[in-house]
């Protein structure tokens, strides 16, 4: 009866269907390798290696200084609403009003609460696979049915308006779309999805979230589509983004959203119920992020693009491995199957014996079996270091 007791009642069982996001793992296991002594470089996790722009900290320290230490709204400051609804009306033509924007504590809360307000058993939400590998997981722990929208190669990682159409059903209450794409970078096309919002004229009932946490970070005169700027599907399309990327945020932990005026009070109150509201500093650092010097974007992007040619020009010069450029993010998804190895068991012999942390394709879903994601957020000299015992590795 003790032993019975100490283990505790069963979680739920939605609780045993929520999945992980491996690169968190593979950080973990790399951090343990490190601490052994092992030189460890990391071309897993997705995060700028460049420190958060200084007057960014300095207007959080300013902020804690000034006394900002209580709660603020649940939707966020008015202020930087303000400001968030006046950087996308500027970068995109678009008229965004303050009164829809949502700041919230990272990009995966508004995947948490868009899929939380769709999902449901019976239901079916469609999901870029390769993808994000939240989506997959807080799809199936609502009970909805997860769709897998295939993203290939062969469509330079973008995706396919006709293929994303067609698996719409009756049952389809919510399509997730990521451009620029994590893991694979790819950046889909205005013209496919000036074919996706014409098609999903046909299909009222399906909503739209667009994660568009990338959207400053293209190259090669690629220019980021927002779905901000289809006015026909307005009245349900919920918008991701945030601050972690472009401005080497990740840890402070905050995003925004835009929502349709149906659905924000639904937000607002899930808000109120789980979060409370985002820490009162972050947010004006948010502010002085937006309304500050955007120079360090381009630097960090200038070094981005550097390192993207690097790692693709190197990658596909190793026997048995090719690679597409990626046109967006900070990722390249080399294709490694003429090399004989398995996506994830490489990945872990990678890091095990070569020192070097990389993503396996099946932790971003079923269609990445064959590929691995490498990420290029580290030094150039790092990734050199990096590619050169990846080529060894192989060549034994």
């Amino acid at each position: 009866m003790i032993d019975s007791l100490s283990r505790g009642p069963s979680p739920i069982s939605a609780f045993d269907r929520i999945g992980e996001e491996n690169a968190f793992a593979v950080l973990a296991r790399a951090g343990e390798l490190a601490a052994q002594g092992r030189d460890i470089i990391n071309l897993g996790i997705g995060q700028p290696d460049f420190p958060t722009p200084p007057h960014i900290v300095d207007t959080a320290v300013k902020a804690l200084k000034e006394g900002h230490h209580g709660y603020t709204p649940a939707v966020g400051i008015p202020e930087l609403r303000e400001a968030v609804a006046a950087d996308l009306s500027k970068r995109y033509s678009t008229e965004v009003g303050s009164d829809t924007v949502m700041i919230v504590p990272g990009g995966k809360v508004t995947m948490f609460a868009a899929i939380l307000m769709f999902g449901e058993p019976d239901a079916e939400i469609l999901y870029p696979d390769p993808g994000f590998p939240i989506y997959r997981s807080m799809i199936e722990f609502t009970g909805a049915t997860p769709v897998a929208v295939p993203i290939r190669e062969s469509n330079n990682f973008a995706f396919s308006a006709s293929e994303t159409l067609a698996l719409i059903t009756p049952k389809t209450r919510l399509v997730i779309i990521n451009s620029p794409a994590n893991p694979c970078g790819g950046v889909t096309p205005k013209s496919e999805i000036d074919a996706l919002v014409a098609g999903l004229a046909d299909h009222p009932h399906v909503a739209i979230m667009s994660d568009e946490i990338y959207d400053h970070m293209t190259y090669d005169g690629e220019k980021h589509v927002s779905l901000l700027n289809y006015p026909e599907i307005r009245d349900r399309l919920i918008l991701l983004n945030g601050w972690s990327k472009t401005y080497a945020m990740t840890g402070w932990r905050l995003g925004y959203s835009v929502w349709p005026p149906a659905y924000f009070e639904a937000v607002r109150k899930l808000a109120v119920n789980c979060w409370s509201c985002v820490n009162a500093p972050a947010q004006f650092a948010a502010l002085a992020a937006l309304t500050g010097p955007q120079d360090a974007i381009q630097t960090m992007m200038s070094a981005f693009d550097e390192r993207r040619r690097v790692v693709v020009d190197r990658l596909n010069n190793i026997p048995g491995v090719s690679c597409v450029t990626p046109k967006g993010a900070f990722y390249a998804f080399p294709n490694i199957e003429k090399t004989g190895w398995q996506s994830k068991p490489l990945a872990t012999a990678l890091l095990e014996d070569a020192g070097v942390a990389t993503i396996g394709g099946p932790d971003f879903g079923i269609h990445g079996e064959g590929y691995i994601r490498v990420s290029y957020a580290n030094s150039l000299e790092n990734i050199e270091r990096a590619l050169d015992r990846i080529t060894s590795f192989l060549a034994k």
